[in-house]
């Protein structure tokens, strides 16, 4: 669906524009515009993950144990750097998810003072089958842009990220 004219942040540009045209606010409508998808992605990503009984953040640390390979776990150290979570985050996610039977929680053999967190054989079939529902609604998030378009865009994205640090 095509819309004409300015789109939200267009029209707060043109405000600004109008108020004081000494100032460019071209950059805010770039972060304006990222600030806003941000919310509306984010809105449209949570109903994949509640459906299946999960936060997104629950999401976040299946997916992470799921892509860590066999044997399917990591410490809460690894899972907070992986998840860009605190330990304390973790910590609440992790219990959650023990107590809802998708992961365990063990001392490591080789050092009694390292906790291991493990998909059980029921959270890595929940996490296989929601991702498959992520990806599709993540495609469906894409579907007006061309491959081309993708492409650019993802580059464009790394590009900025690498300059931030993110």
């Amino acid at each position: 669906m095509h819309h004409t004219g300015p789109d939200h942040v267009g029209r707060i540009q043109a405000q600004w524009a109008r108020e004081r045209p000494d100032l460019d606010s071209s950059a805010m409508g770039i972060i304006g515009r990222m600030h806003r998808l941000g919310a509306v992605l984010h809105e449209e990503l949570r109903p994949v993950f509640a459906a299946a009984g999960l936060s997104d953040g629950d999401f976040d640390v299946l997916a992470a144990l799921r892509r860590a390979g066999e044997p399917f776990e990591l410490t809460p150290g690894e899972l907070a750097a992986t998840t860009m979570i605190t330990s304390g985050a973790v910590t609440k996610r992790v219990d959650r998810l023990v107590e809802a039977g998708w992961v365990t929680r063990s001392v490591a053999e080789h050092d009694g003072r390292v906790r291991r967190i493990a998909l059980t054989p029921s959270g890595r079939a929940l996490v296989d089958r929601v991702v498959e529902q992520h990806f599709a609604n993540e495609e469906r998030l894409l579907g007006t842009f061309s491959d081309a378009e993708r492409s650019r865009l993802t580059h464009l994205l790394i590009q900025w990220s690498r300059a931030l640090g993110a």
